[in-house]
């Protein structure tokens, strides 16, 4: 029997039923206004906990004493250019009911090489996402709206206790960051984080013809061996310019569970792995989840999206063939994707056919996973709407992603007012990209797209207060100079003689 219960009532169900206590990711720092004046820094923190007074001073909506948000940030401050990233570990919207959600987002604060006015670019994570082409797709090897598609929305609960007659995995999805680590001279910083054991809903996804966004009861269940972000932040005095290579990888589909049906409210269910089909507990097919995957014709895709605000300038972005690719539909594997402003002046490119093709390891053949086997990515911006008005899928995501603005209170206070409604809205994204990979089967996938930014640098300084103890310093030594030069002309002159 199919059933009609929509996935907010669903997962609110599945909330109610699942309070299973999930420990923070250790204990976090606090987030500090100095923080943001040093080099560099890498911290854990509660971020809820820093914002809390900060939503309150600047009009935000309260943030309830219950919410916690531990993120993995790091920070660099080099030549003129600031970079903040922000991992999330996991997140809690309820007493001790933590999620697992792997959001990624990455801020750099600079001024323009030429005119050398104040930017900001934001890039963001939003979601692994599966699909299959049909006979009606519009366009092949990439999701879209005549295609089936599946939400891979990320859990940290415990299903056993929502179904206890199933063998559902329990919660154990850990996370692992990567230190923040700089090269000799201080020119290259590299850094990331991992998340193993991830265990993920397929939500069935519908983008509407009006651009708008239905979501059915999940479809599936999947759990990944790992999902893993490494950042490499290279710094260019000569050319002004700084890259960022975002290397991820997302790793195999360990299990899955497909839901074909349901009785009342308990899910019939097949139960793949790499052993072949179960259902409760009983072997009733050799299909195995890579089989089942492969013959179902399910591709993997990401999708990300792209903003950068000016404090004096409006924006816009296009592909190498000069399209607009703001809310748009314009292929861009082999090529790049860059930001002006509106006089002009380039800001910002995303480079995609740097690293074309991405590494796919398929474990049926190689076990080891150390044979990779080369194909081409499938890349294109999409419209906007079908994503962002997704209020059921993306609810977690908005109610972090409203506050994060505030962090620019501290690290650069004159583009908040101006960032605080833009930044972290999908609807006010310059792009908003899907990323796909055509072969797939639930195997192992390595990809790393570059990003690059333009901009004017400055005099390094390795300490907030240096310059203007420099300034004292060097004001010191002129007065000194001007006191010995002053004594040993007295002290040359002859001495006057009396006429008493």
């Amino acid at each position: 029997m199919r059933s009609n219960i929509p996935l907010r009532v669903f997962l609110v169900a599945f909330l109610s039923i699942t309070l299973v206590v999930i420990p923070s990711s250790g204990s976090a720092e606090d987030l500090l206004k100095t923080d943001f004046q040093e080099e560099s820094f890498a911290k854990i923190v509660d971020y809820f906990e820093y914002a809390r007074a900060l939503a309150l001073l600047h009009g935000l909506p309260r943030i309830p004493s219950s919410w916690h948000a531990y993120v993995y940030m790091t920070y660099v401050n080099k030549m003129g250019l600031k970079m903040l990233y922000t991992g999330l570990h996991n997140i809690s919207l309820a007493d001790r009911v933590f999620f697992t959600v792997p959001m990624q987002t990455l801020l750099m604060q600079y001024r323009t090489e030429n005119n050398n006015r104040d930017v900001l670019v934001a890039s963001s994570f939003l979601m692994l996402m599966g699909f299959n082409d049909t006979s009606k797709s519009i366009y092949l090897d990439s999701p879209d709206r005549n295609d089936t598609l599946w939400a891979s929305f990320s859990v940290g609960v415990n299903l056993n206790q929502l179904f206890p007659n199933a063998t559902f995995p329990a919660f154990s999805s850990r996370c692992e960051v990567f230190p923040l680590t700089p090269s000799n001279d201080g020119l290259t910083w590299k850094w990331g984080m991992k998340y193993t054991n991830l265990t993920a809903f397929w939500i069935t996804t519908h983008i509407t013809g009006q651009n708008g966004t239905n979501t059915s009861r999940p479809w599936g269940l999947a759990t990944y061996d790992e999902l893993t972000f490494n950042y490499t932040l290279s710094i260019d005095p000569e050319t002004h310019q700084a890259t960022i290579t975002q290397d991820h990888v997302i790793g195999r589909i360990r299990d899955l569970w497909t839901f074909w049906g349901w009785f009342l409210v308990w899910p019939l269910y097949n139960h793949y792995n790499s052993t072949g089909c179960y259902r409760y507990g009983a072997k009733v097919s050799d299909e195995t989840v890579y089989e089942f995957l492969q013959n179902n014709n399910v591709k993997m895709s990401i999708a990300e999206f792209q903003t950068s605000i000016m404090l004096d300038r409006d924006t816009y972005s296009t592909s190498s063939a000069g399209q607009n690719v703001t809310n748009n539909e314009v292929f861009v594997s082999d090529s790049s994707i860059s930001t002006y402003a509106d006089d002009g002046e380039k800001i910002f490119n995303a480079s995609f056919g740097v690293k074309q093709t991405y590494n796919l390891f398929n474990y049926t053949e190689d076990p080891t996973e150390s044979t990779p086997l080369p194909f081409n990515t499938t890349t294109r911006t999409t419209e906007i709407g079908g994503y962002a008005k997704n209020r059921d899928l993306f609810n977690v995501h908005r109610n972090f992603a409203k506050y994060l603005p505030l962090i620019l209170v501290h690290m650069y206070p004159q583009l908040y007012q101006r960032a605080k409604e833009t930044i972290t809205n999908m609807t006010r994204a310059d792009y908003l990209i899907l990323i796909s990979y055509p072969d797939y089967s639930g195997y192992r996938i390595e990809h790393d797209p570059v990003y690059k930014v333009y901009f004017a640098t400055s005099m390094p300084s390795t300490h907030p207060y240096l310059m203007p103890l420099v300034l004292i310093a060097a004001l010191a030594a002129v007065v000194m100079l001007v006191v010995l030069l002053t004594r040993r002309r007295k002290s040359s002159q002859p001495p006057q003689t009396s006429n008493s």
